[in-house]
């Protein structure tokens, strides 16, 4: 937003004179109130000041220039820790800050842009815009050059404060009815907001930011898409901007290197050019159809689990694709992840009408003139409730509604497994001798994720999940959770995925979002980090990012090319046993409630599959391969022996094809290569002769001739020990036009 308006203060009378700045090393330095933590730097050195990027305050980053006044505690001292050029959590302040000044330069460019919010990314930040004019990746060169003029000025960003009703009437002057908004509905419990002003450019926001622009020495736009404001899709469409900054401009272009490298690596591109998967809108986006040679792959990975869970005591179950509501409202998933499914089945066809009509309940967003059409509509189709009362509550509307829908059938597509398996375990008697109990389903399931978020086998509506839940005795907690973060290493480590690490998520205790005791929470938390530092698996904590019925253990795994993924995951959960009742008799004679333990070391098939199919870049180790070995005759003349080759390999278990078409060896080969078969198994008069064939590596090129046995046993040992030679280090267009050995690898 742009003023002319000058800069507000808030006030801070009741502040002491002076604050005790306690830095890291545990020294107290004695400051004015109105000093700064830039203050503070440069009395150490000016050398510290210039890389001050901004300040953490018992763990709040907050602004460099911010007085410490206003942030010190009862006691009047500020606990600092100084953050410079060289702290991951700095990076994310100047993102920040790049995204204001994109935002400032586009204003300078187009007239009657609307501001609506401008948040960082994992890699980089985006602000969304409503404005009559489309902006393209055409654009974005002069974008970028009005963006390194106000870089060059180096202008200061200076915070200010107004209560809600001066904020309004600033945002309303500017003409930014999005803020207007946001301030009266999204910050309508603030009394005060806080906004940033850099140059002409005004922007509501709650920080922190850079000391100033020129601190942004590399910045790119990257792309641009269509938003919704505040994410739903019936409001405002928005222009959104995606960029990326760094503190340094090498920083930047190994960025847009892995960038490139990502987009060669594409799971949607290579899935389509080597036939592994596809999603058709015919069927429904968000749907994958697993193609025979990603089947394969697929098939490969169930088979690998299901024979290491069987000899780790495993039991496999299975359930069905749907579910009575009723069980999903007693596990707590519905209403809770009411926006995430999809809508209810209903034996009755008035259901859907009833159904909507309690979310509008819910909502309160029921007028009197709509809710007598509904009234009248349910009579249309035979369903009279005189129970109803227009002038009663919201709440005793719905319980009319709901007592309705208990008499009446309705299903719902199943959105997560563990509900059947609570009612697996609790269909028998159980006693503590058969504890713990593992149950496990390749279970899928349905989410009803927005268009706007699918993502190829990455974000789907139907998902297969390696699903298991332990139910075990409370005694028994921290050996099995040992034993899943084991099974869970294991399995990575069996695709080559050793780089990772262990997220270990909390509840908020200031959320109401976490259901159970605080007692069994403290209690499944401290088993969990117990068995993790036991471990010593590296592992970092993060409250609030804990399901609503359990803490969990996530693993980070980073990719051949540095990138971060969000694969297997480990849960502990009190609470779904308490939901269903769930009883076994304990040594005592006496009825017990089991703890239970959620696992899935892929996470879900679509998802472990399409980050593998990017990570080898298509080209799978051979254990996975959907095609291992393909037979290459030299000629028609040898195309019977070649199927005998082929048929020896298939019954030593191979995945093998014949390649009988026309043409030179040569092109087969290349061929061959380009489909990212492991081997070839060249084949000719010669090698029919000696009962052998001339092995070709798609990594090492030619390994000579061999007898067949010989060729076998060698490959064999290779699948048995589920060899990950190397994962593929450039682009899958250099291994193409290789015609020979890969030299990318």
């Amino acid at each position: 937003m742009s003023s002319d308006s000058p800069s507000t203060s808030a006030s801070s009378s009741s502040q002491a004179a002076e604050v005790q700045v306690r830095l890291p090393d545990g020294s107290l330095k004695t400051q004015p109130a109105d000093a700064t933590a830039m203050d503070v730097a440069k009395e150490i050195s000016e050398g510290l000041a210039r890389s001050v990027v901004a300040a953490e305050v018992d763990g709040t980053i907050v602004d460099s220039f911010r007085p410490l006044g206003e942030i010190a505690d009862d006691e009047n001292v500020v606990p600092l820790r100084l953050l410079t050029t060289r702290d991951e959590s700095a990076l994310d302040v100047l993102r920040h800050s790049a995204a204001h000044v994109m935002a400032r330069a586009i204003m300078r460019i187009y007239k009657g842009v609307s501001l609506a919010f401008g948040p960082t990314t994992s890699g980089g930040f985006y602000y969304d815009f409503d404005m009559p004019e489309k902006i393209s990746e055409d654009d974005f060169p002069k974008i970028e050059a009005e963006i390194k003029k106000i870089i060059k000025a180096k202008e200061p960003f200076e915070r200010f404060v107004l209560d809600r009703d001066e904020a309004r009437k600033l945002c309303d002057d500017l003409d930014q009815d999005l803020k207007v908004e946001h301030i009266e509905t999204g910050l309508g419990d603030q009394a005060t907001v806080s906004f940033y002003r850099q140059g002409e450019f005004v922007d509501l926001c709650r920080g922190p930011h850079i000391p100033h622009a020129g601190m942004i020495k590399a910045i790119k736009l990257l792309s641009v898409a269509g938003a919704y404001w505040k994410g739903d899709a019936s409001g405002r469409q928005l222009q959104r901007v995606y960029g990326t900054a760094f503190f340094d401009k090498k920083e930047l272009a190994s960025y847009l290197e892995q960038i490139e490298e990502a987009k060669r690596r594409d799971h949607r591109v290579l899935g389509k050019q080597h036939g592994l998967f596809a999603i058709n809108p015919e069927v429904g986006q968000g749907l994958c159809l697993w193609l025979p040679k990603g089947a394969r792959v697929r098939v490969t990975l169930e088979d690998f689990l299901r024979r290491e869970l069987l000899s780790r005591g495993y039991d496999p179950v299975y359930s069905p694709h749907i579910g009575r509501v009723e069980m999903y409202e007693t596990s707590g998933h519905f209403p809770y992840y009411r926006d995430s499914q999809f809508a209810p089945l209903f034996g009755s066809e008035v259901g859907g009408l009833l159904d909507a009509w309690s979310t509008r309940l819910d909502k309160d967003d029921l007028s009197k003139d709509d809710e007598d059409k509904l009234i009248a509509a349910a009579e249309v189709f035979g369903v009279k409730l005189p129970e109803y009362k227009p002038s009663a509550s919201n709440d005793a509307k719905k319980d009319v509604l709901h007592r309705w829908q208990l008499n009446h059938e309705r299903y719902l597509l199943k959105p997560m497994n563990c509900p059947h398996h609570c009612q697996i375990f609790g269909a028998q008697p159980r006693s503590y001798r058969q504890l713990p109990l593992r149950l496990f389903e390749f279970g899928t399931v349905y989410r009803h994720e927005q268009t706007g978020e699918l993502n190829g086998m990455m974000r789907v509506r139907g998902l297969t999940q390696d699903d298991a839940h332990i139910f075990c005795t409370a005694d028994q907690v921290e050996e099995e959770f040992r034993a899943t973060i084991e099974l869970t290493k294991f399995v990575l480590e069996s695709v080559g995925l050793d780089d990772y690490r262990v997220q270990l998520s909390l509840r908020d205790p200031d959320s109401s979002k976490y259901v159970g005791s605080e007692k069994n929470w403290d209690h499944a938390e401290g088993a969990l980090r117990g068995v993790l530092e036991q471990s010593g698996l590296s592992f970092n904590e993060e409250p609030g990012e804990a399901a609503f019925y359990g803490p969990k253990a996530d693993f980070m795994v980073r990719d051949c090319i540095g990138r971060s993924w969000q694969l297997g995951t480990v849960q502990l959960d009190y609470n779904l046993p308490e939901r269903f009742k769930l009883e076994y008799k304990g040594n005592d004679n006496a009825t017990h409630r089991p703890v239970m333990i959620h696992r899935a070391p892929f996470g879900s098939l679509e998802r472990f599959t399409g980050m593998l199919i990017e990570h080898f870049a298509g080209a799978f180790p051979m254990w996975l391969s959907p095609e291992q070995i393909r037979v290459l005759p030299l000629s028609d003349k040898s195309v019977e022996y070649a199927t005998a080759v082929a048929k020896q390999f298939d019954e030593a278990g191979f995945k093998v094809t014949v390649d009988a078409s026309d043409g030179k060896v040569q092109a087969k080969i290349r061929n061959a290569q380009i489909d990212l078969v492991n081997y070839m198994a060249v084949v000719g008069p010669k090698e029919a002769e000696s009962g052998q064939v001339a092995l070709r590596d798609r990594i090492e090129g030619d390994l000579g001739s061999m007898p067949i046995k010989e060729a076998i046993a060698r490959l064999q040992k290779e699948v048995e020990t589920r060899q990950v030679r190397q994962a593929v280090k450039g682009s899958t267009v250099s291994i193409a036009e290789s015609g020979g050995a890969a030299t990318d690898y």
